[in-house]
């Protein structure tokens, strides 16, 4: 499949991640620490870092962080409150390298299956200095597991949008290429994988859910047009006809964590 970038794909969720989306636990960074022996020096390079969910909490493992991103608005809302050790990047992961240098680790959160994997590979390998590594991070940090809620907010969503998933101007495209063929093409090695179960039940409210929902590219608020209020409407009172409280308990998934060596 030919790739291009929309840059719509995420237009106007940026505000809603910091509320909807749950943060990655400490033992994240304690694990890709220990495995990967940071002791505070380098450089960090995160790609499709978002608000910078991922590189706040990586970054006191390194000397210096860069998170790069194509969203505007998603660069903007990471440089709120962020420490002087970390650079943002209005920048697509296919202009890389964009004379940004070499980096010890290089990480990818929930990001790689937008780009041209196989270009933006290539590229970052050269990136990667000696002993170094590329890190991927997958989770679903806007919902638990097993929440049934998400079964209704699902139906009501393709009740707007229509069966197909949405994504940017368009629709999710076929499967491509899976992500450790690519590596491999590449030329990496490995993987070590590493698994940080969590397991615990945490209690969300109702705006938070909403703004979980607005936070994925599938139901970013930009696909409703001028039928986003009454989607938040009916979207606000079939959660509570699932919760009347609205306290929506979700278990927390895990995470798994994908080390590949250049």
């Amino acid at each position: 499949m030919s790739w291009s970038w929309d840059e719509t794909l995420y237009a106007g969720s940026a505000a809603y991640y910091g509320r909807g989306r749950m943060p990655y636990p400490p033992e994240l960074a304690a694990a890709i620490r220990d495995e990967l022996g940071l002791d505070g020096t380098g450089r960090l390079l995160d790609v499709g870092c978002g608000p910078g969910s991922l590189t706040k909490l990586l970054a006191p493992c390194f000397a210096y962080a860069i998170g790069v991103d194509a969203d505007g608005d998603m660069i903007a809302e990471a440089a709120r409150q962020s420490a002087a050790t970390i650079e943002w990047r209005r920048l697509r992961a296919e202009e890389l390298p964009a004379g940004l240098g070499t980096f010890r680790v290089v990480t990818f959160a929930q990001s790689f299956h937008w780009m041209d994997q196989q270009l933006v590979a290539g590229t970052v390998r050269r990136m990667i200095e000696p002993g170094g590594a590329w890190v991927h991070v997958g989770a679903n940090t806007h919902q638990g597991v097993d929440s049934g809620f998400w079964l209704v907010i699902g139906e009501l969503v393709t009740g707007y949008l229509g069966p197909a998933r949405r994504a940017g101007q368009g629709t999710l495209g076929s499967p491509r290429a899976g992500e450790e063929d690519v590596m491999r093409a590449a030329g990496f090695d490995g993987p070590t994988r590493l698994v940080i179960g969590r397991g615990d039940v945490v209690e969300r409210s109702l705006d938070e859910i909403v703004a979980a929902v607005f936070s994925l590219s599938s139901s970013a608020p930009h696909l409703f047009g001028d039928r986003l209020a009454a989607f938040e409407h009916d979207l606000r009172a079939a959660l509570l006809a699932w919760s009347p409280r609205g306290v929506f308990p979700e278990r927390r998934g895990e995470i798994e964590v994908v080390i590949w060596s250049p």
